[in-house]
């Protein structure tokens, strides 16, 4: 679970305007987070932009777009891909007008031709707040093993 330890609200306060970013940005890191660990494709991908660019350690190239990841994730899943548990921890975020920077380290259980995986990495995901809105959505994600794994 993402917990938003660094922006405290008084009771009956109107939450300030970056007070309310922290906590659109966090609820959707934890909307993201939540939908990868379900397993819930359709939920994941609605999370990022179409225009969303992804850098993985397991993929030789860049994927420059929200298409060629639904691609890639649909020839893992005709390998047999499946997450079967995912947590955040140690989130990390900061924003920068109408973008914001999420770190944290993932914990992954999965399946894949039949084998389970474990993977401990560090993941940074750019959200970008949508024109006219409070709704935040990642337009990059980076995901690196962390160091001694």
């Amino acid at each position: 679970m993402i917990t938003n330890t660094a922006a405290t609200l008084t009771p009956g306060a109107a939450p300030q305007p970056e007070c309310a970013d922290r906590n659109d940005v966090l609820q959707a890191a934890a909307a993201l987070v939540t939908a990868f660990a379900d397993n819930d494709s359709a939920a994941y991908f609605a999370a990022f932009s179409e225009d969303a660019s992804f850098v993985f350690h397991s993929c030789p190239t860049v994927l420059a777009n929200l298409d060629a990841y639904r691609q890639l994730w649909a020839s893992w899943q005709t390998e047999g891909f499946v997450v079967l548990a995912c947590s955040s921890s140690k989130p990390l975020l900061t924003l920068h007008g109408d973008t914001a920077i999420f770190v944290h380290e993932v914990s992954t259980h999965l399946r894949l031709a039949g084998k389970e995986l474990h993977s401990r990495e560090r993941e940074s995901i750019v959200f970008r707040r949508q024109p006219g809105s409070r709704h935040w959505l990642a337009c990059h994600e980076h995901l690196s093993l962390l160091p001694g794994d």
